[in-house]
Protein backbone atom coordinates (compact mmCIF):
# COMPACT_ATOMS: atom_id res chain seq x y z
CA UNK A 1 0.00 0.00 0.00
CA UNK A 2 2.81 2.54 0.95
CA UNK A 3 4.32 2.03 -2.46
CA UNK A 4 1.73 4.20 -3.55
CA UNK A 5 0.44 6.90 -1.36
CA UNK A 6 1.99 8.70 0.79
CA UNK A 7 1.37 7.71 4.30
CA UNK A 8 -0.55 10.08 6.69
CA UNK A 9 0.58 11.37 10.07
CA UNK A 10 -1.42 11.98 12.94
CA UNK A 11 -4.78 10.85 13.80
CA UNK A 12 -7.26 13.39 12.97
CA UNK A 13 -10.00 12.99 10.46
CA UNK A 14 -7.99 13.91 7.55
CA UNK A 15 -5.58 11.72 8.14
CA UNK A 16 -7.66 8.58 8.82
CA UNK A 17 -9.40 9.66 5.88
CA UNK A 18 -5.85 9.49 3.90
CA UNK A 19 -4.80 6.12 5.51
CA UNK A 20 -8.26 4.42 3.90
CA UNK A 21 -7.74 5.79 1.07
CA UNK A 22 -4.43 4.41 0.90
CA UNK A 23 -6.04 1.17 1.70
CA UNK A 24 -8.61 1.55 -1.37
CA UNK A 25 -5.22 2.45 -3.71
CA UNK A 26 -3.01 -0.09 -2.43
CA UNK A 27 -6.22 -2.57 -3.70
CA UNK A 28 -6.48 -1.15 -6.87
CA UNK A 29 -3.22 0.40 -7.83
CA UNK A 30 -1.21 -3.24 -8.60
CA UNK A 31 -3.75 -4.29 -10.85
CA UNK A 32 -3.81 -1.81 -13.30
CA UNK A 33 -1.98 -4.03 -15.45
CA UNK A 34 -5.26 -5.84 -15.67
CA UNK A 35 -7.84 -2.76 -15.93
CA UNK A 36 -5.06 -1.76 -19.35
CA UNK A 37 -6.04 -4.92 -20.46
CA UNK A 38 -9.50 -4.76 -20.40
CA UNK A 39 -9.52 -1.13 -21.54
CA UNK A 40 -7.58 -1.91 -24.64
CA UNK A 41 -9.81 -5.54 -25.47
CA UNK A 42 -13.04 -3.20 -24.84
CA UNK A 43 -11.93 -0.24 -27.12
CA UNK A 44 -10.46 -2.30 -30.13
CA UNK A 45 -12.88 -5.29 -30.27
CA UNK A 46 -16.28 -4.07 -29.23
CA UNK A 47 -19.06 -3.20 -31.75
CA UNK A 48 -18.04 0.65 -31.63
CA UNK A 49 -14.32 -0.29 -31.32
CA UNK A 50 -11.50 0.64 -33.75
CA UNK A 51 -11.34 -2.80 -35.18
CA UNK A 52 -14.72 -4.70 -34.04
CA UNK A 53 -14.64 -8.64 -33.55
CA UNK A 54 -17.67 -10.14 -31.90
CA UNK A 55 -15.50 -13.16 -30.61
CA UNK A 56 -13.02 -11.23 -28.90
CA UNK A 57 -15.60 -9.13 -27.74
CA UNK A 58 -16.92 -11.92 -25.53
CA UNK A 59 -13.78 -11.26 -23.38
CA UNK A 60 -15.08 -7.41 -21.83
CA UNK A 61 -18.24 -8.80 -20.04
CA UNK A 62 -16.10 -11.47 -17.61
CA UNK A 63 -13.16 -9.57 -17.48
CA UNK A 64 -15.34 -6.54 -16.06
CA UNK A 65 -17.82 -8.84 -14.04
CA UNK A 66 -15.50 -11.27 -12.55
CA UNK A 67 -11.71 -11.10 -13.16
CA UNK A 68 -11.00 -7.60 -12.57
CA UNK A 69 -13.39 -7.50 -8.66
CA UNK A 70 -11.55 -10.89 -7.97
CA UNK A 71 -7.80 -9.65 -8.68
CA UNK A 72 -9.39 -6.44 -5.85
CA UNK A 73 -10.95 -8.56 -3.71
CA UNK A 74 -7.47 -11.15 -3.97
CA UNK A 75 -5.09 -7.95 -3.12
CA UNK A 76 -7.42 -6.47 -0.40
CA UNK A 77 -7.34 -9.69 1.25
CA UNK A 78 -3.53 -10.11 0.68
CA UNK A 79 -2.80 -6.39 2.33
CA UNK A 80 -5.00 -7.55 5.57
CA UNK A 81 -3.41 -11.24 6.17
CA UNK A 82 -0.97 -12.30 3.40
CA UNK A 83 -1.38 -15.26 1.52
CA UNK A 84 -4.49 -16.69 3.49
CA UNK A 85 -5.72 -13.46 3.56
CA UNK A 86 -5.70 -12.94 -0.32
CA UNK A 87 -7.68 -16.77 -0.62
CA UNK A 88 -10.27 -15.85 1.67
CA UNK A 89 -10.80 -12.60 0.32
CA UNK A 90 -11.27 -14.22 -3.47
CA UNK A 91 -13.28 -16.50 -2.75
CA UNK A 92 -15.75 -14.08 -0.36
CA UNK A 93 -15.47 -11.63 -3.38
CA UNK A 94 -16.87 -14.15 -5.51
CA UNK A 95 -20.21 -13.70 -3.43
CA UNK A 96 -20.38 -10.17 -4.05
CA UNK A 97 -20.23 -10.82 -8.01
CA UNK A 98 -22.86 -13.31 -7.85
CA UNK A 99 -25.32 -11.20 -5.44
CA UNK A 100 -25.69 -8.70 -7.90
CA UNK A 101 -25.99 -7.46 -11.73
CA UNK A 102 -23.11 -4.96 -12.68
CA UNK A 103 -19.05 -5.20 -11.76
CA UNK A 104 -18.60 -5.69 -7.93
CA UNK A 105 -15.50 -3.27 -7.89
CA UNK A 106 -17.03 -1.25 -4.54
CA UNK A 107 -18.36 -4.83 -3.15
CA UNK A 108 -14.61 -6.47 -3.80
CA UNK A 109 -13.10 -3.18 -1.78
CA UNK A 110 -15.71 -4.07 1.23
CA UNK A 111 -15.30 -8.27 1.44
CA UNK A 112 -11.92 -9.00 0.99
CA UNK A 113 -10.19 -7.10 3.73
CA UNK A 114 -13.35 -7.87 6.17
CA UNK A 115 -13.18 -12.37 5.08
CA UNK A 116 -9.40 -11.71 5.41
CA UNK A 117 -9.44 -10.16 8.80
CA UNK A 118 -11.70 -12.59 10.19
CA UNK A 119 -9.37 -15.30 8.90
CA UNK A 120 -6.54 -12.96 10.82
CA UNK A 121 -8.51 -13.02 13.99
CA UNK A 122 -9.21 -16.80 14.07
CA UNK A 123 -5.17 -17.47 13.63
CA UNK A 124 -4.38 -15.46 15.95
CA UNK A 125 -6.34 -17.06 18.45
CA UNK A 126 -5.58 -20.44 18.01
CA UNK A 127 -1.98 -19.29 17.46
CA UNK A 128 -0.05 -21.98 19.94
CA UNK A 129 -2.72 -24.20 20.76
CA UNK A 130 -2.32 -26.70 17.31
CA UNK A 131 -1.21 -29.90 17.90
CA UNK A 132 1.59 -30.68 15.85
CA UNK A 133 0.18 -32.87 12.89
CA UNK A 134 -2.85 -30.67 12.45
CA UNK A 135 -1.67 -27.39 11.10
CA UNK A 136 -2.76 -28.00 7.82
CA UNK A 137 -5.64 -29.37 7.86
CA UNK A 138 -6.46 -26.95 10.34
CA UNK A 139 -5.35 -24.08 7.80
CA UNK A 140 -7.09 -25.37 4.76
CA UNK A 141 -10.15 -25.99 6.52
CA UNK A 142 -10.23 -22.83 8.42
CA UNK A 143 -9.73 -20.85 5.52
CA UNK A 144 -12.48 -23.14 3.57
CA UNK A 145 -15.34 -22.09 6.24
CA UNK A 146 -14.39 -18.99 6.77
CA UNK A 147 -14.55 -18.31 2.66
CA UNK A 148 -17.47 -19.95 2.16
CA UNK A 149 -19.26 -18.56 4.63
CA UNK A 150 -18.29 -14.69 3.50
CA UNK A 151 -18.95 -15.77 -0.21
CA UNK A 152 -23.01 -17.07 0.74
CA UNK A 153 -23.32 -13.50 3.14
CA UNK A 154 -21.62 -11.83 0.13
CA UNK A 155 -24.39 -13.18 -2.43
CA UNK A 156 -27.40 -13.53 0.22
CA UNK A 157 -27.02 -9.29 1.83
CA UNK A 158 -23.65 -7.46 0.87
CA UNK A 159 -23.88 -7.77 -3.05
CA UNK A 160 -27.82 -7.07 -3.23
CA UNK A 161 -27.22 -4.31 -1.30
CA UNK A 162 -23.94 -2.83 -2.92
CA UNK A 163 -26.02 -3.18 -5.91
CA UNK A 164 -28.83 -1.18 -4.36
CA UNK A 165 -26.17 1.46 -3.10
CA UNK A 166 -24.62 1.53 -7.08
CA UNK A 167 -28.28 2.07 -7.94
CA UNK A 168 -29.36 5.10 -6.14
CA UNK A 169 -25.81 6.75 -7.14
CA UNK A 170 -26.40 5.70 -10.96
CA UNK A 171 -30.21 7.61 -10.24
CA UNK A 172 -28.02 10.27 -8.69
CA UNK A 173 -26.24 10.93 -11.49
CA UNK A 174 -28.84 10.48 -14.31
CA UNK A 175 -30.98 13.47 -12.30
CA UNK A 176 -27.87 15.42 -12.37
CA UNK A 177 -27.79 14.93 -16.29
CA UNK A 178 -31.65 15.80 -16.71
CA UNK A 179 -30.89 18.96 -14.29
CA UNK A 180 -28.08 19.55 -16.71
CA UNK A 181 -25.75 20.20 -13.58
CA UNK A 182 -23.59 17.10 -13.75
CA UNK A 183 -20.91 19.27 -13.35
CA UNK A 184 -21.62 19.96 -9.38
CA UNK A 185 -20.32 16.57 -8.90
CA UNK A 186 -16.79 18.15 -8.76
CA UNK A 187 -17.86 19.76 -5.63
CA UNK A 188 -17.82 16.10 -4.34
CA UNK A 189 -15.39 14.64 -6.39
CA UNK A 190 -11.91 16.88 -5.73
CA UNK A 191 -11.92 17.22 -2.23
CA UNK A 192 -12.29 13.19 -2.17
CA UNK A 193 -9.60 12.79 -4.70
CA UNK A 194 -6.76 15.11 -2.49
CA UNK A 195 -7.61 12.41 0.33
CA UNK A 196 -6.86 9.72 -1.84
CA UNK A 197 -10.11 7.82 -2.27
CA UNK A 198 -9.55 8.88 -6.23
CA UNK A 199 -9.38 5.17 -7.48
CA UNK A 200 -12.05 3.94 -4.42
CA UNK A 201 -14.43 6.49 -6.90
CA UNK A 202 -13.03 6.34 -10.16
CA UNK A 203 -13.42 2.25 -9.70
CA UNK A 204 -15.33 1.76 -7.27
CA UNK A 205 -18.48 4.39 -8.59
CA UNK A 206 -17.99 5.92 -11.92
CA UNK A 207 -16.31 2.60 -13.66
CA UNK A 208 -19.69 0.38 -13.01
CA UNK A 209 -21.96 3.19 -14.24
CA UNK A 210 -20.03 3.96 -17.24
CA UNK A 211 -19.74 0.33 -18.58
CA UNK A 212 -23.80 0.24 -18.18
CA UNK A 213 -24.15 3.27 -20.08
CA UNK A 214 -21.29 1.68 -22.77
CA UNK A 215 -23.29 -1.44 -23.11
CA UNK A 216 -26.33 1.28 -23.86
CA UNK A 217 -24.52 4.14 -26.01
CA UNK A 218 -20.79 2.80 -26.88
CA UNK A 219 -19.50 5.41 -24.76
CA UNK A 220 -19.89 7.13 -21.76
CA UNK A 221 -18.56 10.30 -19.67
CA UNK A 222 -18.41 8.70 -16.70
CA UNK A 223 -15.02 7.96 -17.47
CA UNK A 224 -13.58 11.32 -17.54
CA UNK A 225 -15.40 12.61 -14.33
CA UNK A 226 -12.62 11.47 -11.74
CA UNK A 227 -10.01 10.17 -14.21
CA UNK A 228 -9.26 13.91 -16.03
CA UNK A 229 -5.52 14.73 -15.48
CA UNK A 230 -6.31 18.42 -16.64
CA UNK A 231 -7.35 19.99 -13.42
CA UNK A 232 -3.82 18.38 -12.11
CA UNK A 233 -1.59 19.74 -14.94
CA UNK A 234 -3.27 23.14 -14.29
CA UNK A 235 -2.33 23.22 -10.31
CA UNK A 236 0.98 21.79 -11.46
CA UNK A 237 1.47 24.42 -14.04
CA UNK A 238 0.21 27.29 -11.71
CA UNK A 239 2.95 26.05 -8.61
CA UNK A 240 5.59 25.93 -11.74
CA UNK A 241 4.97 30.08 -12.14
CA UNK A 242 3.46 31.74 -9.37
CA UNK A 243 4.13 29.09 -6.40
CA UNK A 244 6.47 29.50 -3.35
CA UNK A 245 9.90 29.15 -4.55
CA UNK A 246 11.08 26.50 -3.07
CA UNK A 247 8.50 24.29 -4.46
CA UNK A 248 8.80 25.16 -7.88
CA UNK A 249 11.52 23.36 -9.02
CA UNK A 250 9.35 20.34 -8.41
CA UNK A 251 6.90 20.50 -10.51
CA UNK A 252 8.44 20.12 -13.99
CA UNK A 253 8.80 16.14 -13.20
CA UNK A 254 5.57 15.93 -11.10
CA UNK A 255 3.64 17.39 -14.27
CA UNK A 256 5.48 14.55 -16.01
CA UNK A 257 4.52 11.66 -14.02
CA UNK A 258 0.81 13.00 -13.83
CA UNK A 259 0.04 13.56 -17.22
CA UNK A 260 2.06 11.17 -18.82
CA UNK A 261 2.11 9.02 -16.29
CA UNK A 262 -1.69 8.98 -14.73
CA UNK A 263 -0.24 9.12 -11.09
CA UNK A 264 -2.40 11.80 -9.92
CA UNK A 265 -1.64 11.19 -6.17
CA UNK A 266 1.58 13.36 -7.12
CA UNK A 267 -0.06 16.63 -7.25
CA UNK A 268 -2.29 15.75 -3.75
CA UNK A 269 0.13 17.31 -1.46
CA UNK A 270 0.84 20.51 -3.28
CA UNK A 271 -2.98 21.15 -2.41
CA UNK A 272 -3.35 19.56 0.92
CA UNK A 273 -0.44 22.22 1.96
CA UNK A 274 -2.15 25.08 0.93
CA UNK A 275 -6.49 23.49 1.04
CA UNK A 276 -7.50 26.95 -0.90
CA UNK A 277 -6.67 25.46 -3.78
CA UNK A 278 -9.06 23.14 -3.71
CA UNK A 279 -11.36 25.75 -5.00
CA UNK A 280 -9.27 25.64 -8.09
CA UNK A 281 -9.13 21.97 -8.82
CA UNK A 282 -13.16 21.97 -8.13
CA UNK A 283 -13.36 24.83 -11.01
CA UNK A 284 -11.46 22.59 -13.43
CA UNK A 285 -13.41 19.60 -12.48
CA UNK A 286 -16.26 21.16 -13.30
CA UNK A 287 -15.29 23.25 -16.06
CA UNK A 288 -13.91 20.05 -18.45
CA UNK A 289 -17.31 17.96 -17.31
CA UNK A 290 -18.90 20.95 -18.91
CA UNK A 291 -17.09 20.52 -21.95
CA UNK A 292 -17.31 17.10 -22.13
CA UNK A 293 -20.80 17.49 -21.61
CA UNK A 294 -21.76 19.98 -24.71
CA UNK A 295 -19.07 18.32 -26.99
CA UNK A 296 -20.26 14.69 -26.06
CA UNK A 297 -17.46 13.05 -25.07
CA UNK A 298 -17.14 9.76 -24.14
CA UNK A 299 -14.58 6.78 -23.54
CA UNK A 300 -15.50 3.49 -23.92
CA UNK A 301 -13.41 2.37 -20.74
CA UNK A 302 -12.05 3.14 -17.94
CA UNK A 303 -8.55 5.41 -18.55
CA UNK A 304 -6.38 3.75 -16.13
CA UNK A 305 -4.09 5.19 -15.06
CA UNK A 306 -5.77 8.71 -15.68
CA UNK A 307 -2.90 9.77 -18.10
CA UNK A 308 -3.08 11.29 -21.80
CA UNK A 309 -2.05 8.24 -23.37
CA UNK A 310 -4.95 6.05 -21.26
CA UNK A 311 -7.29 8.34 -22.77
CA UNK A 312 -6.27 8.06 -25.70
CA UNK A 313 -6.21 3.92 -25.83
CA UNK A 314 -9.87 4.12 -25.26
CA UNK A 315 -11.41 7.20 -26.94
CA UNK A 316 -13.69 6.25 -29.93
CA UNK A 317 -13.66 6.52 -33.40
CA UNK A 318 -14.83 9.86 -34.82
CA UNK A 319 -13.05 12.88 -34.98
CA UNK A 320 -15.77 14.80 -32.67
CA UNK A 321 -15.23 12.43 -29.65
CA UNK A 322 -11.30 13.35 -29.71
CA UNK A 323 -11.93 17.05 -30.09
CA UNK A 324 -14.38 16.55 -27.20
CA UNK A 325 -11.74 14.95 -25.47
CA UNK A 326 -9.14 17.16 -26.31
CA UNK A 327 -10.97 20.25 -25.63
CA UNK A 328 -12.21 18.88 -21.83
CA UNK A 329 -8.50 18.30 -20.73
CA UNK A 330 -7.20 20.81 -22.04
CA UNK A 331 -9.80 23.65 -21.11
CA UNK A 332 -10.21 21.64 -17.14
CA UNK A 333 -6.00 22.46 -16.92
CA UNK A 334 -6.20 26.87 -18.07
CA UNK A 335 -9.68 27.04 -16.19
CA UNK A 336 -7.98 25.29 -13.25
CA UNK A 337 -4.05 27.20 -13.80
CA UNK A 338 -6.28 30.61 -13.79
CA UNK A 339 -7.97 30.53 -10.57
CA UNK A 340 -4.71 28.58 -8.37
CA UNK A 341 -2.68 31.20 -10.38
CA UNK A 342 -5.36 33.80 -8.68
CA UNK A 343 -5.06 32.31 -5.04
CA UNK A 344 -1.81 32.04 -4.98
CA UNK A 345 -1.83 35.77 -5.48
CA UNK A 346 0.45 35.64 -8.83
CA UNK A 347 3.34 34.69 -6.95
CA UNK A 348 3.20 38.00 -5.01
CA UNK A 349 1.85 36.74 -1.40
CA UNK A 350 4.70 37.02 0.90
CA UNK A 351 2.99 34.17 2.94
CA UNK A 352 3.20 31.47 0.52
CA UNK A 353 7.12 32.38 0.05
CA UNK A 354 7.42 31.49 3.83
CA UNK A 355 7.42 28.04 3.56
CA UNK A 356 8.80 26.12 6.07
CA UNK A 357 11.38 23.32 5.46
CA UNK A 358 9.37 20.63 6.53
CA UNK A 359 6.91 20.92 3.30
CA UNK A 360 9.66 21.76 1.24
CA UNK A 361 11.16 18.76 1.96
CA UNK A 362 7.79 16.52 2.04
CA UNK A 363 7.40 17.98 -1.66
CA UNK A 364 11.51 17.41 -2.52
CA UNK A 365 11.82 20.97 -3.51
CA UNK A 366 14.98 21.53 -1.36
CA UNK A 367 17.52 22.12 -4.34
CA UNK A 368 16.26 23.52 -7.63
CA UNK A 369 18.00 20.64 -10.00
CA UNK A 370 16.43 17.67 -8.01
CA UNK A 371 13.59 15.63 -9.41
CA UNK A 372 10.05 15.04 -7.87
CA UNK A 373 11.28 11.80 -7.32
CA UNK A 374 14.79 12.01 -6.39
CA UNK A 375 14.34 14.31 -3.71
CA UNK A 376 10.85 13.33 -2.14
CA UNK A 377 10.40 9.80 -0.76
CA UNK A 378 6.72 10.23 -0.06
CA UNK A 379 5.96 11.40 -3.32
CA UNK A 380 8.98 9.07 -5.34
CA UNK A 381 6.79 6.56 -3.68
CA UNK A 382 3.87 7.18 -5.51
CA UNK A 383 6.06 7.13 -8.70
CA UNK A 384 8.06 3.71 -8.29
CA UNK A 385 8.01 1.52 -11.17
CA UNK A 386 5.00 -0.16 -12.02
CA UNK A 387 2.68 2.07 -10.41
CA UNK A 388 1.72 3.44 -13.66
Amino acid sequence: MSTYTPQAEGSGIRATVQRLGGHLAGMVMPNIGAFIAWGLITALFIPTGWIPNEDFAKLVDPMIKFLLPILIGYTGGRIVHGQRGAVVGAVATMGVIVGADMPMFLGAMIIGPLAAFIIKLFDQAIEGKVRPGFEMLIDNFSAGIVGGAFALLAAWRIGPATEWVMRMLGNGVDWLVDLGVLPAVSILVEPAKILFLNNAINHGVFTPLGVQQVTENGKSIMFMIESNPGPGLGLLLAFFFFGPKLLRPSTPAAMIIHFFGGIHEIYFPYVLMKPRLILAMIAGGAAGVTTFMITGAGLVASPSPGSIFAYAAVTPRGAGNWIGMIAGILIAAAVTFAVASLLLGFGRLKEDQEVDDASAEALGAETADDSVKASNPAVARTAEPGTA
